[in-house]
């Protein structure tokens, strides 16, 4: 979907992290069901697969610059990998993009020969085409173009084109307060009823959230799509954008991937729930891009990537191609992953598949590595003995029940688990990722990110556990740290490990005073035997954060070097309101130094105990007031080592608050912005005149 900048500028401060579980059918109190009454064509049994302009070229894209990616799509083997639709989206037509006769016009300067010469070119390479369009009227400033009142002429044109594909937005339906299910009701049957008679898949992309948009009527959001849509579409989105043009961030897809859950009874053959797009290298490491490839995949969602496939890493074209992933997605079934048990931190989630195996996914959302499991049992399997195939890694193992897995932050363990027959497999062992517990004495907590600096000692803990139905003989752990840095084991090793237990191997590991800031890997090996099996080695590997020097004297923090900072969206701006287009300005007052963030915010320094005092005045910026009433309000909280130091309470546009704190022990700070509870719409959130004395 291309916005023009008016609209994308009032669309920035779209943020809700949905912690919604998910339900096999609607939760009680909801009345909408899903319509059976009638069913959309089945195009694509199974979740297409392709890639978008949007994320990727953002306005404007060109001819060429679609005819080279399709190329690509070949050249790299993504098309034969299943990635076969490209998809122009929004921006692609003139600027007075109807002509005086009703028809939709291309933009000349960008299509120069029309959109069929382009639509051929793409088939001629063996792929399908996709186009874009409104719901609502064309409304100047709110879309760039709008099919209201010209359903029928519009889905004609584009099967005259030849279009195998239409997305169709909602902007100027929401502009011009419209019905959702009415209109995409009627434009469904337009596309159906098209004159070429050509079949088009039909994707229906009402982004509209509350709060992240305003308040609108439960009926007129992306999160009662669910309830009309299967009967008319073949997708449809479930929640907002996953990010902006060119940024796509690991939060904002587990917020899409929780709210795409809520329903999966509605997905099935050639109807899917539609969370949005990959996002490779647009903001997220490869883990975390891996763990949407993941979650899409279960989710029995369309495969559509958003990044410029052209300039993709090696890394990137792999995770997307990764034919064990693609086969869970493309399961014939069609069945979309549920979660089983409580929704946290980490979580597993499973996806029936159509031979009676299972998918299962094991979550980790936090910041550390964990050790996950599951029982076999709790994904609906039973039996004494399982393969485990790991999609990832495509290593086969033996269980004895439990499905395990040794994952990292911010990632995922994706399994096939069916029961094993014949002989016996190799022993389903799993051997942990190197986990820092404590630093000098202090414990850190699960799930929190450990920092460690120079001269620090740091205990190290590889848990080792044997899920298999056979001991395991003679494990051991090696530890490998950084040069100039020393990794001591404490304690002895088991020499037999049975099945269903574990073994933690401890190391203490000293950092020189002159470690560099920045990231250091440890990397640990483990090994062990096992009857009939020569010794098995697996090797993993931890990145840990080693802070920069702590702050001296009196210092504007804001110009400090700090470990890590997220912003709800963009990135946190030094001096300037978030954005950095005007300065940190609160109830008329502008502040020379500072920082800007939108909500979810957490900034981390390193302090190492050498600090006293932090003062700060807290609000949200002047910039709102430009800006309708909805949502600009925030919470703002100051952590020392995990412990709340400062609460400010919820602040809107008309209020501030003083920070003054006592950072005496404090060892890591965090500057915490919340959303108040009413997603982060408008939350243009200030740290005015942040100060340390040190």
């Amino acid at each position: 979907m291309k916005r023009h900048l008016t609209v994308l500028l009032a669309l920035l401060t779209t943020l809700l992290v949905v912690q919604a579980p998910a339900h096999a059918t609607p939760p009680p109190g909801d009345s909408a069901t899903v319509s059976t009454s009638a069913s959309p064509p089945v195009l694509s049994p199974t979740p297409y697969m392709g890639w978008n302009t949007y994320y990727a070229l953002g306005g404007d894209p060109t001819a060429a610059e679609i005819e080279s990616t399709a190329d690509f799509l070949v050249s790299s083997g993504l098309r034969d990998a299943g990635y076969k639709y490209v998809w122009i989206d929004g921006n692609w037509a003139a600027p007075t993009p109807r002509s005086a006769a009703g028809d939709l016009v291309p933009n000349p300067a960008q299509f120069p020969d029309g959109l069929e010469p382009l639509v051929d070119y793409i088939h001629s390479k063996g792929l399908k085409a996709g186009i874009y369009t409104d719901a609502g009227p064309y409304i100047p400033g709110k879309c760039g173009l709008g099919s209201h009142g010209y359903y029928q002429r519009d889905a004609d044109q584009f099967a005259a084109w030849k279009f195998d594909a239409v997305k169709v937005d909602y902007l100027c339906g929401i502009a011009a307060d419209l019905d959702p299910k009415t209109v995409y009701t009627q434009f469904a049957k337009a596309l159906r009823d098209n004159a070429s008679g050509r079949p088009m898949i039909f994707n229906l992309c009402n982004p509209v959230t509350s709060p992240d948009w305003g308040n609108y009527p439960e009926e007129q959001q992306s999160t009662y799509s669910w309830s009309y849509a299967p009967a008319i579409a073949q997708s449809w989105r479930t929640y907002t954008d996953v990010g902006f043009v060119g940024e796509i961030k690991f939060k904002d897809v587990l917020r899409n991937y929780d709210a795409n859950a809520r329903h999966p009874e509605a997905a099935g053959p050639g109807h899917f729930n539609d969370p949005d797009y990959l996002g490779p290298e647009l903001g997220m490491s490869d883990e975390e891009f891996r763990t949407q490839m993941t979650l899409w995949s279960v989710a029995a969602a369309p495969l559509v990537i958003g990044s410029d496939v052209r300039n993709l890493s090696k890394t990137s074209l792999g995770i997307l191609a990764d034919r064990d992933v693609l086969a869970v997605n493309q399961d014939s079934a069609a069945l979309q992953a549920v979660r089983v048990g409580p929704a946290g931190t980490t979580e597993t989630w499973v996806k029936r598949l159509a031979n009676g195996d299972r998918a299962v996914v094991l979550l980790n959302r936090g910041d550390s590595p964990a050790t996950l499991a599951t029982k076999a049992s709790s994904v609906g399997l039973s039996g004494s003995r399982f393969t485990l195939k790991n999609a990832w890694t495509n290593q086969v193992t033996e269980s004895a029940g439990t499905i395990s897995a040794a994952v990292p932050a911010h990632g995922a363990a994706l399994f096939r688990v069916a029961r094993a027959t014949g002989k016996p497999g190799l022993p389903h062992v799993v051997a942990g990722l190197p986990q820092v517990t404590k630093v000098g004495g202090d414990t850190v907590p699960a799930g929190i990110a450990p920092v460690v600096a120079g001269g620090d000692q740091a205990q190290v803990e590889v848990d080792v556990r044997n899920d298999s139905p056979r001991p395991v003989f003679a494990s051991r752990v090696e530890l490998a740290a950084p040069t100039g840095w020393t990794a001591r084991p404490t304690g002895t090793a088991p020499n037999l490990l049975m099945p269903g237990r574990s073994a933690t191997f401890t190391f203490t590991v000293t950092l020189p005073d002159t470690a560099a800031a920045g990231s250091a890997t440890l990397a640990a090996t483990t090994s062990y035997e096992a009857t009939g099996k020569k010794r098995l080695r697996q090797e993993t590997a931890t990145t840990l954060v080693v802070a920069p020097a702590p702050p001296h004297g009196d210092v504007a923090l804001s110009h400090h070097d700090w470990i890590s900072a997220t912003s709800g969206w963009m990135t946190p701006t030094v001096d300037r309101s978030v954005g950095g287009w005007t300065p940190i300005s609160l109830l008329g007052q502008e502040y020379p130094t500072g920082i800007g963030v939108a909500s979810p915010s957490t900034i981390r320094y390193y302090l190492g105990d050498r600090c006293t005092r932090l003062t700060a005045t807290v609000g949200i910026d002047d910039a709102v007031r430009n800006v309708g009433p909805e949502g600009g309000t925030s919470t703002f909280q100051v952590l020392g080592d995990g412990k709340v130091l400062f609460d400010s309470g919820v602040l809107d546009r008309d209020g501030t608050r003083q920070a003054d704190v006592d950072l005496t022990g404090v060892r890591v700070l965090d500057l915490v912005v919340g959303d108040a509870g009413d997603g982060g719409y408008n939350d243009r959130a200030d740290w005015a005149g942040l100060n340390a004395t040190c």
